[in-house]
């Protein structure tokens, strides 16, 4: 799949398929995350990928919206270091969704359905993940086969018009 069509066809997918993915599938992914733009090529990331199935279910507790985690077939954990002020926090968020993006179009790039998450119980996921104190995780993107329907392109997305959010050279 080209980047246009991934771009169009990336969905959030929250119901996955009892299937794999291939090692170097998620590999891809994964590198795709890596080489994101980051401020000032700060990089501030961490991934965790998560395949065994008790750590994912543990994983789904983290936030009332995780529960996707627990039947995808992997999950990656964005691991960032706890920001030391605003200003950080704020290039942090930024790089990290930038990061997020990258891994979504690369699953959907290779017919992988992806599902985001905030984490709220920063115990819970520090516990579940190793974390060291000076990190915490930002963010869960649950990785699998779409069930019930692969991803495909969206003809009539669920968008504001083109007309009405592009504006060209003023407002």
């Amino acid at each position: 799949m080209q980047t246009w069509e991934a771009i169009r066809s990336r969905r959030d997918v929250r119901s996955f398929e009892d299937r794999q993915i291939a090692d170097d599938h998620l590999d891809e992914i994964l590198e795709s995350g890596r080489r994101s733009p980051s401020s000032q090529n700060w990089q501030p990331w961490d991934f965790i990928l998560v395949r065994q199935r008790d750590q994912l279910l543990q994983l789904s507790h983290v936030w009332r919206g995780a529960g996707h985690v627990a039947q995808a077939a992997a999950a990656i954990a964005l691991i960032a270091p706890v920001p030391v002020d605003e200003r950080q926090r704020d290039r942090l968020q930024y790089d990290l969704g930038q990061a997020t993006m990258s891994i979504m179009l690369a699953a959907a790039s290779l017919g992988v359905g992806s599902g985001h998450s905030s984490v709220g119980d920063q115990d819970l996921a520090r516990t579940v993940l190793g974390l060291p104190g000076d990190k915490f995780c930002a963010y869960l993107i649950s990785l699998g086969y779409p069930a019930g329907r692969p991803l495909t392109l969206i003809r009539r997305p669920d968008r504001r018009p083109f007309d009405e959010v592009v504006h060209r050279d003023r407002w």
